[in-house]
């Protein structure tokens, strides 16, 4: 269920998501009184959002995009900026209307590749470095969905979606007015959307005078996606430094195999011999972003060992490509590592992991395998990349501050702020507190958990309490700053936030993260309720003014504390949850999660224990009222469960509201929709907890 390197793609996302531009008012919802601003829906959507960050090759320039937003038009736009390795002013390189994404640098630094729609769909573009000289590259047929340059410049590599399978018009061509879909194996949809028969595929185009020619698919006719779907970019696939190879990801099974597998495998394919090998056949979990090393020898990836299980630790793994072996560099290291990056000596790795709910840079010794952390700190770094021998740049956030790009010291772990998008905005209100709290569990553990208090917090008046519950379920409650789960949002509207690291979040080691699973409600339900009791006891807090939120896995948190919380809480909110397992089990897509953590179907003759604890099973116990809210095209955790619980809810007489978006998935992603879900969010709150 845990989407892994997701951020760029769900920013990217967000940005093209449009509708019908409306009429809007600009009703900005009621928050607290307070003396000076705070954060609000509409401030939060002013912000400007930084991401996918790219390093000249001569190493002196970054390159950058920032999306911005119109409430009023219901839709973002993506423009591209380039700035000195040092900081500095950033210079605008683009003013387009239409999105602009998957920006990098061509090898020889004198061109920029972009994508764009501005004609005849998504298409490579290319600028020079100060932006002059626009000019358009490629001209496919159905556009395409991203790309990479050969280091020799020969060829570029760009994805298309491809058909393979039947549809049914292809088995019915006297029926071209039919709109049905067909389907006799699992895996017919994915995410939010249903399978058509087309694939992500690899396309290898001649690259000469600024145009493309000659593509073809080394794929070709494989009913199979690289990179993955939904969420798999560019990442997945990697040129080796002298363009004579591309290793890529892909999971190639189909059907019942693919939706109960977590076994996708790194593939080298020879450009001149135009052959594809499994470099990775040897583990039977996820094997995942590759990138080759400077000189050659090496390749680096990250692995989950346990079959079935997503959210399994990513270790470290090395491949030597003269050899053809590989083995782990993290046996001793009981973190996650990703986005790697090399030295230009290929001598260090550099990586992040998480720790203690915060994600940090750490380098990894080829030689000696040794690995140090650079970096410390409360902040998540979510991009990295290589500058010199003495720099890294880095994007990194906080629950009070959205992403800006830093520099680092590679020998010191000095970091130096590059850019400054939204500091003269943030200036402008104020924030609250963010406060690191150590909570014993019922089972004698210590669990960090963060407080977020209310703007000009007052020791001596008392405040109602949220108690969040994380989704994943194994996604920390890091530092990160969410256009959704905004706890500084929650805590302008006075309210204090209580957000544990429950057992089942990773950061604290990997018993930590997996007892969850065939547990959910057990020990983390325990968890979440020896927060919020440990903080209840504190005089500012208002005991009879509790209510708890979350989204996904917190939105079954919250239907199972509805039935189990022994009156401690006044209002629930659950986005997206699950509320009964078995129809859950039955209607969601990717089955490798479901059997994981609920340890197989529900019909099977000894039927795993973890179905006692689904909500449903409790409903007879509500007494509370709660707002649920779903996704019409959520296909992980269907609205028709979000529509049990409102109905449950509604026939018992419990005052309930359903909040219900058609066009939208697991995430509310379109800027209107997330202001209505804002101000009915805090709506709901404040009718139950503020009277």
């Amino acid at each position: 269920m845990k989407r892994l390197g997701i951020i760029i793609t769900l920013a990217l996302i967000m940005i093209v998501s449009n509708s019908n531009s409306q009429d809007f008012k600009d009703a900005r919802i009621a928050i607290r009184r307070s003396s000076t601003p705070v954060m609000t829906p509409e401030f939060m959507w002013d912000l400007g959002r930084i991401s996918d960050i790219q390093i000249s090759p001569d190493g002196k320039n970054i390159l950058f995009g920032i999306g911005e937003y119109s409430i009023k038009e219901n839709k973002g736009n993506r423009n591209l900026y380039l700035m000195p390795i040092g900081g500095g002013t950033p210079k605008k390189l683009t003013d387009s209307k239409s999105t602009i994404y998957n920006a990098i640098w061509r090898p020889d630094g004198k061109k920029i590749g972009y994508l764009s729609s501005e004609k005849n769909g998504v298409q490579i573009w290319e600028m020079n470095p100060d932006g002059s000289g626009k000019s358009q590259v490629s001209n496919i047929i159905g556009g395409i969905s991203s790309f990479s340059y050969a280091p020799s410049l020969k060829y570029i590599l760009f994805v298309k979606r491809v058909k393979i399978d039947q549809n049914v018009q292809d088995m019915h061509p006297d029926l071209p007015e039919a709109n049905v879909l067909i389907y006799d194996d699992l895996m017919y949809r994915h995410w939010d959307s249903w399978s058509d028969g087309h694939y992500n595929h690899l396309f290898l185009a001649h690259y000469e005078d600024g145009m493309i020619s000659y593509d073809y698919d080394i794929m070709k006719n494989e009913p199979h996606d690289s990179p993955m779907a939904p969420h798999g970019g560019m990442e997945q696939v990697a040129w080796s430094p002298t363009g004579s190879h591309i290793a890529y990801v892909s999971k190639k099974m189909t059907g019942k195999e693919y939706a109960t597998s977590t076994n996708s495998d790194i593939y080298l394919y020879e450009v001149q011999g135009r052959t594809t090998k499994n470099i990775s056949s040897f583990n039977p979990g996820y094997d995942m972003n590759p990138v080759f090393s400077p000189d050659g020898q090496y390749i680096i990836w990250n692995s989950m060992k346990k079959p079935g299980f997503e959210a399994d630790k990513k270790s470290i793994t090395l491949y030597h490509i003269e050899s053809e072996t590989a083995e782990d560099l993290s046996a001793n290291f009981d973190q996650d590592a990703d986005n790697f990056v090399w030295s230009d000596d290929s001598k260090t790795a550099y990586f992040i992991s998480g720790t203690k709910a915060t994600y940090q840079i750490y380098s990894l010794d080829i030689a000696t395998r040794e690995i140090k952390q650079i970096t410390t700190g409360r902040h998540d770094y979510t991009e990295l990349k290589w500058a010199n021998k003495k720099t890294l740049i880095g994007a990194k956030m906080s629950m009070s501050m959205p992403t800006e790009i830093f520099s680092i010291n590679i020998k010191k772990g000095d970091e130096k702020q590059l850019t400054n998008v939204n500091t003269e905005k943030l200036e402008s209100i104020t924030l609250g507190e963010v406060k690191e709290r150590w909570v014993k569990t019922t089972d004698g553990k210590d669990m960090l958990t963060w407080v977020i208090y209310p703007p000009e917090f007052d020791a001596t008046k008392k405040y109602p309490t949220l108690l969040y519950c994380q989704g994943g379920p194994q996604s920390a409650v890091s530092q990160f700053f969410s256009y959704r789960w905004n706890f500084q949002m929650m805590a302008a509207n006075g309210y204090i936030v209580v957000a544990p690291n429950r057992r089942g979040l990773p950061t604290f080691g990997s018993e930590w993260n997996d007892q969850i699973s065939l547990d959910y409600g057990g020990q983390n339900m325990k968890d979440y309720l020896s927060a919020i009791d440990d903080v209840a006891k504190e005089d500012y807090v208002d005991a009879d003014r509790l209510g708890a939120v979350g989204a996904s896995y917190g939105g079954f948190s919250v239907y199972w504390l509805a039935g189990n919380h022994d009156k401690r809480f006044k209002a629930f909110i659950a986005h997206c949850g699950m509320f009964n397992f078995q129809s859950w089990y039955a209607t969601t897509e990717e089955m490798f999660f479901a059997n994981h953590d609920l340890g197989g179907g529900y019909w099977e003759k000894e039927r795993p224990k973890s179905y006692d604890f689904s909500p449903h099973n409790f409903v007879g116990n509500w007494d509370t009222p709660i707002l649920v809210i779903h996704g019409g095209n959520d296909f992980r955790i269907p609205y028709t469960e979000g529509m049990q619980a409102f109905n449950a809810a509604q026939l018992q007489g419990i005052p309930s509201k359903f909040l219900y978006f058609p066009e939208e998935n697991h995430f509310v992603t379109k800027p209107q929709n997330a202001v209505v879900w804002q101000r009915e969010f805090f709506k709901w709150l404040n009718e139950y907890l503020k009277k």
